[in-house]
C-alpha cells in the first residue's frame, strides 16, 4: 500500500490519479499520521464500496465498544444487573 503526504497530494495530484487504479489503495497522511484512505471506484462499484466500508466501519466501531467493556470490567454484569440500569435510567427520565 502507497502513503502519500497531503503536500504530496496537492503538488502532484495528476500522478496520483494515474496511478490509484494500479495500486488499489492509497493511504494519505499529515505529519506521518494517516487521515484518508483512496480507492478507485466507478459509477457501477460506488454502491457496495459504500456499504462495504460502512459495514467495516460498524464492525470497528463495535469492537472498540467491546474492548472498551471488557477494559472497564463491564463484559461481567448479568443480565438482572442490566435490566435494573434500565428500570434506573428509564425511572430517572420520567418527568
Amino acid at each position: 500500500m502507497k502513503f502519500v503526504t497531503v503536500r504530496d497530494f496537492r503538488t502532484s495530484s495528476a500522478n496520483i490519479w494515474q496511478t490509484l487504479p494500479e495500486e488499489q489503495e492509497m493511504v494519505i497522511t499529515n505529519n506521518g499520521k494517516p487521515i484518508a484512505l483512496l480507492t478507485p471506484i466507478s459509477d457501477k462499484t460506488l454502491e457496495n464500496t459504500l456499504s462495504s466500508i460502512r459495514k467495516a466501519k460498524a464492525i470497528n466501531a463495535v469492537k472498540l465498544i467491546q474492548q472498551e467493556s471488557i477494559a472497564k470490567g463491564m463484559d461481567k454484569i448479568t443480565m438482572d444487573e442490566i435490566d435494573e440500569e434500565i428500570k434506573r435510567i428509564r425511572k430517572g427520565s420520567k418527568k
